[in-house]
Parts: C-alpha cells; structure tokens; sequence
C-alpha cells in the first residue's frame, strides 16, 4: 500500500527520521514535477466526479472546437 504525505515544512524533518526508523517502510522524496502532476491529477478527479454528481456542466465537442 501507498501513501503520500503533506507534512509541515518545520516538522519534515521529524517526521522523515521517525518513518525511517522503521524497516517496513520506505520513502522517497517527490521531485518538484511529479508533485505539480500529482496536484493537477487531484484536481482533475475532483472535476469528474463534480460532473458525475452534476454540480458542473460539461462542454460538448462542438463548444470546446469552437473555443479552439
């Protein structure tokens, strides 16, 4: 199983000596791009369930081409 964690930047430290201090887990810091993906990929789930639940309307392929 994974997790991904958002810790303080005052507490990173801390946190990372003690999760290290255990066999079983592993860590591995994020690069700055694979956590800019990560943000717009929540954002994009977000939009499709709002749409799912019909909070947000959705453009049909004529509307987005004619933006274009």
């Amino acid at each position: 199983m994974q997790y991904l964690l958002e810790v303080k930047n005052n507490k990173d430290k801390f946190v990372l000596e003690l999760l290290q201090h255990f066999r079983f887990i592993k860590t591995r810091p994020l690069t700055r791009a694979n956590m800019t993906l990560l943000s717009e990929l929540q954002d994009s789930i977000i939009e499709v369930n709002e749409a799912k639940k019909r909070k947000v309307k959705l453009q049909n392929a004529k509307e987005m081409l004619h933006e274009l």
